[in-house]
């Protein structure tokens, strides 16, 4: 069932969104940031997807894919608060990424708060963290815009600085 924002349209991801994944996933614009670089294929694609899904089928949540409300059928972009792994720690973590003519629309922050909304309010989580790489500035911004405080780094690419991990407690927690 889609769960419509301000501007932004949510749903579970689906099995025909392997495409549209690859398409934003493998395009090496959007990943300027990302040591692993683009997507590299459609079965990486679908390996990923089936990842979602199954997150989704066992934790009853996971990344959202996000449409346009005016264009509900055209996929811009990916992103939410899953369960991944800071290397041995398994963290909530919020993420995403957007096609490149979604960007500097303010889609990340408003996702993010969504995002953080639905984690703090409807999951009842205690926190969520951010993993950003220590140069890509746009996205630290976001999390800084999202309330997230700087919470430590993870030395999770060899060779390169490390990636710096942010977080953001729910209000009733902090006040604990």
């Amino acid at each position: 069932m889609p769960v419509t924002a301000s501007r932004l349209i949510y749903r579970t991801p689906e099995p025909s969104d392997v495409h549209r994944l690859f398409a934003i996933f493998g395009d090496p614009q959007t990943n300027l940031f990302n040591p692993s670089g683009p997507m590299a294929s459609l079965d990486d694609a679908q390996r990923l997807l089936n990842h979602w899904l199954e997150q989704w089928a066992s934790q009853g949540y996971g990344w959202w894919a996000i449409a346009r409300r005016e264009a509900p059928d055209h996929l811009i972009g990916f992103g939410g608060v899953a369960p991944l792994n800071y290397l041995t720690e398994r963290r909530i973590n919020l993420g995403y990424r957007f096609a490149v003519d979604a960007w500097g629309q303010g889609y990340a922050t408003e996702l993010g708060h969504d995002a953080l909304t639905m984690a703090f309010q409807t999951l009842g989580l205690p926190q969520v963290f951010g993993l950003v790489r220590p140069d890509h500035a746009a996205s630290i911004r976001v999390l800084e815009k999202l309330g997230m405080q700087p919470f430590g780094l993870l030395d999770d690419v060899p060779g390169k600085a490390p990636s710096r991990v942010f977080r953001i407690c729910h209000p009733i927690t902090a006040r604990s």
